[in-house]
């Protein structure tokens, strides 16, 4: 590869503080909620315009759709404090046992979050690199409208779900070969639907949960899923869409205006996350694809013969790409048997879905999210939050699951604080300060 040389340079210091949060996905927003109610100068730092991350970019409002049985068990905490403050603002529509997000008011739920925490938000900043001593990570460098400046903390949480913080700073991840990663989306929402007629196809031609996935278990296939491919695959029969592309769509919600905000229908493959012109090529290819899937349910879905496309999502949704190898790697044996730990921070429950997978909880099955899997190898002052925590590819079926994520945000946020109140590296806190603090902070630890 061809390179450059650049001239050496002073960076200025744009700011200081004791935590800071890259990313501000659920896991991202968890963990400076967490730290900042924990007492800690947090800042948090954002590449996009809003909060949120794939909740207010990516429009997916169905963090806890998994919750449809009485004896599902979720830790609480900011999680289900993200469907109780929604719902309170009239930003969420209550289906079965769970919040759907309204993902465009949510970007104000945020804010408003973020304001009464007594956090410094920084949008608009992307993080490029990192300020190292030795091993241990004291700051990072960004670019912004403003130009290249750093931000110097004495604790960093890595929530960009890539992992970008760890490995810049050299902490050890793992990271599949693209043909097994995880498919990416663009997802759409659309408008005009006469949603009785759309409700009488969908009863007409109901989908379990089994129906898109290869491992799942008897309780899955009496369990209704909105799954839909049928009007895809007429529009492939038909030639008006390519064989060789995946459509197969899920809906969470639904407006009295006949708007369906999110359709997750566009599933494509072979697709680095972590690389610019696999992520440009999937925006493109993602936005042509939402056209055919479109024309499509006009075409051969009833009640959407007068749709009209609403929304295009504003980034790409990835499931899987970097993950960091942690001081205790979780496994498939650990959130399919109710592990227990005697360092968790939360639990999770028995909900799989992911890498052909399709477990749902409804069986009051849970297990426990250890603490090291937030805790990089060979890096100091820094903690991991989100779908990129060590474990092997089952176990990323359960923890990239935005509620997992503000289960190990909350965690990594509250850690960070303890650990700071202690004068202790993160990797030596004291975990039962830290869960108590997370009892405090309202979340189940066992």
């Amino acid at each position: 590869m061809k390179q450059i040389e650049e001239p050496a340079r002073r960076t200025p210091v744009m700011a200081e503080t004791d935590v800071l949060v890259i990313g501000s996905g659920p896991g991202g927003l968890a963990a400076a909620l967490g730290a900042a109610r924990q007492g800690a100068k947090t800042l948090l730092a954002e590449r996009f315009g809003c909060f949120g991350g794939v909740i207010t970019q990516v429009m997916v409002g169905t963090i806890a759709w998994y919750r449809t049985s009485e004896k599902t068990v979720d830790a609480g905490g900011i999680g289900v404090e993200f469907e109780e403050r929604a719902k309170r603002m009239g930003a969420s529509q209550t289906i079965n046992r769970y919040e759907v997000l309204d993902t465009e008011k949510f970007k104000y739920v945020a804010d408003e979050m973020v304001r009464e925490a007594g956090i410094v938000p920084l949008l608009h900043t992307s993080t490029v690199d990192v300020v190292m001593d030795g091993r241990t990570l004291r700051g990072v460098v960004t670019e912004s409208k403003s130009g290249r400046q750093a931000i110097l903390a004495k604790r960093v949480i890595d929530a960009t779900g890539d992992a970008d913080v760890a490995f810049r700073a050299g902490a050890p991840c793992r990271k599949d070969p693209k043909h097994e990663l995880e498919a990416v989306s663009v997802n759409f929402g659309c408008s005009g639907i006469d949603l009785r007629a759309f409700f009488e196809y969908i009863l007409k031609n109901p989908s379990s949960i089994a129906d898109w996935g290869d491992r799942s278990g008897a309780k899955e296939a009496h369990e209704f899923s909105t799954y839909m491919v049928e009007p895809f695959d007429k529009a492939k029969r038909a030639g008006e869409i390519p064989p060789d592309v995946r459509l197969e769509s899920y809906w969470g919600s639904f407006t009295d205006a006949g708007e369906i905000p999110n359709l997750n229908a566009i599933h494509m493959s072979d697709i680095d996350a972590t690389d610019v012109w696999d992520l440009t090529r999937a925006e493109m290819e993602g936005r042509q694809r939402v056209m055919w899937a479109v024309d499509a349910l006009k075409k051969y879905a009833p009640g959407f013969q007068r749709a009209r496309l609403r929304t295009i999502g504003a980034s790409l949704g990835a499931r899987e790409s970097r993950k960091i190898l942690g001081e205790y790697e979780l496994t498939e044996h650990d959130v399919l048997n109710q592990a227990r730990f005697a360092d968790s921070i939360g639990i999770f429950p028995e909900f799989l879905d992911g890498n052909r997978i399709a477990i749902m909880p409804s069986t009051g099955r849970y297990f426990q999210v250890p603490y090291r899997i937030t805790v990089p190898q060979q890096v100091e002052n820094l903690l991991v939050a989100g779908r990129c925590v060590a474990g092997d590819k089952v176990s990323h079926a359960a923890t990239r699951q935005m509620m997992c994520c503000t289960v190990t945000g909350q965690g990594a946020g509250v850690a960070a604080a303890v650990s700071l109140e202690d004068g202790v590296s993160c990797r030596a806190v004291d975990v039962a300060r830290v869960q108590h603090a997370l009892r405090d902070q309202g979340v189940r630890i066992d």
